[in-house]
């Protein structure tokens, strides 16, 4: 009987983590803007693909002032996993990046029956980053961030930090704007594309294995080469006015999506 048991409950709990999954995405915690853009961003797909699951500790990195995927990750973890949310340093140079971090907290603080144990951390590569305690994450994620650390020069710490925190087996999931394969340094800073090969060469310096890879976040009309970068295209439209039905047609960012592992 017990036998029985156990392997119903192998069948029924992926299910079940499926339907939990939907249901936060299709919450009333979402913002009307954010779940506008799950065509675009395809969260239940991409969480599935890196296997989050409600029990895990995740770091998010660079939320944002939004918390575009903190309304999805905060709800799935908050009774049986973690979420560490690492984001910009309170005594940061700069006032963009001090409004965002303060727009996120009070993001945060407005719905606590939702956010409440969400947990503050700092992500400020190259300088600072104290992401969480060593070792104890299960995945760490990032949602095109990995450009503005190629452009700024710390893309080696924080790939390094991405490893320090992992669990042996972990896994780190990328998401960020593809640019053509060959583009240079140069033309990635420019257009905030940044190619597969440096991500996963970056990934690899710090000793990550790349697992799999997926075209979820792709998008094919997109041809990476725009006036202002991929913030010509939506949600930014930096253009404004000028040619903004055919930006609108063309959608977001052609993204990659990699699934790396800290070795066991």
């Amino acid at each position: 009987m017990k036998l029985k048991v156990l392997l119903m409950m192998l069948v029924v709990c992926p299910l079940a983590m499926a339907t939990t999954l939907e249901s936060i995405i299709e919450g009333a915690q979402r913002s009307a803007k954010h779940s506008a853009r799950d065509d675009s961003r395809h969260p239940l797909q991409t969480l599935q693909f890196f296997e989050v699951e409600p029990n895990h500790t995740v770091v998010e990195i660079s939320p944002g002032g939004s918390g575009w995927y903190t309304e999805i990750l905060a709800p799935l973890l908050r009774d049986q996993g973690k979420l560490y949310a690492a984001h910009y340093d309170p005594d940061a140079e700069y006032e963009y990046f001090k409004n965002s971090l303060k727009a996120y907290q009070t993001k945060l603080a407005a719905s606590p029956e939702v956010y409440d144990k969400v947990e503050l951390t700092i992500m400020q590569p190259p300088n600072k980053i104290e992401i969480g305690p060593d070792g104890s994450a299960d995945r760490v994620l990032t949602f095109r961030n990995v450009h503005n650390w190629v452009k700024n020069g710390g893309a080696d710490e924080a790939m390094a930090a991405f490893y320090k925190v992992l669990k042996p087996g972990g896994i780190l999931g990328v998401v960020d704007h593809r640019a053509k394969a060959g583009a240079s340094i140069e033309q990635m800073n420019r257009s905030g594309y940044v190619t597969e090969k440096l991500t996963v060469d970056l990934a690899e310096a710090a000793g990550f294995k790349l697992i799999a890879k997926s075209e979820i976040n792709a998008n094919a009309k997109d041809s990476t080469e725009h006036e202002k970068g991929v913030w010509t295209l939506p949600p930014s439209l930096r253009l404004g006015e000028q040619d903004r039905e055919r930006y609108q047609a063309i959608g977001e960012s052609d993204r990659m999506t990699l699934k790396f592992a800290k070795p066991e």
